[in-house]
């Protein structure tokens, strides 16, 4: 069975993967898991030679399908970790993440498969963030629609929080911006950086670095 670090380690570059990176950089691996670069080298030597990554030097690394179907089952772990805490347990959202990535490495199949099937199989997270699903291939990308470039005066429906920090957490639920919510962005002003929203039972106002990180889909 791979260790919690060598699951850590694929898990942050199937990340940086679905954020439009085709190969990562060791740097980039160090900066998100707080390591030294020479534990990068290490660990990256380690993993391309037991088939999980493919290893270019001096330009970075891509997982292989192996890599890929090892980080992917984590995520899913992690996500319906998530899921469970929230609508089983009643945690707050913003509290979770933390709390998953303790039990992703120690949670057995058995048991998430009785948690997928407790939950109705959800197909995403109380972030929104979709749960890979093993039963079916993978999901084309969707397009990046947040309500920093979506069209203006017309509805569109919450789907996913980019941003998982606490304090943007307690921002969006302030808000009214959870993921389900019906959200028309009335003006969005360039010069000023100010995004206001209607949600029909009230307004909401936002930065635009703060707009992008909220994903919107059809109402």
């Amino acid at each position: 069975m791979p260790t919690s670090t060598v699951e850590n380690y694929l898990k942050a570059i199937l990340h940086r993967t679905a954020a439009g990176q085709a190969i990562v950089s060791t740097g980039d691996i160090a900066q998100d898991l707080g390591v030294t670069p020479g534990t990068i080298t290490t660990m990256v030597k380690a993993l391309a030679t037991q088939g999980l990554l493919d290893h270019q030097p001096r330009e970075g690394v891509r997982l292989t399908a192996e890599g890929r179907a090892l980080a992917l089952a984590v995520l899913r772990k992690h996500r319906l970790v998530e899921t469970f805490l929230v609508q089983v347990l009643k945690m707050d959202w913003k509290e979770v993440h933390e709390e998953a990535e303790k039990l992703e490495h120690a949670i057995s199949d058995r048991v998430l498969a009785r948690i997928d099937e407790l939950l109705g199989r959800p197909a995403a997270d109380p972030h929104g963030d979709p749960i890979p699903n093993p039963r079916l291939p993978p999901a084309n990308p969707a397009r990046n629609i947040t309500l920093a470039n979506c069209d203006t005066d017309k509805p569109f429906r919450v789907e996913r929080i980019l941003d998982q920090s606490g304090p943007f957490l307690e921002f969006v639920q302030r808000s009214g911006l959870k993921p389900g919510a019906r959200v028309s962005v009335r003006t969005r002003e360039a010069a000023s950086g100010v995004v206001r929203c209607d949600l029909g039972v009230g307004m909401a106002t936002l930065g635009l670095p703060e707009a992008s990180k909220i994903q919107v889909g059809s109402a």
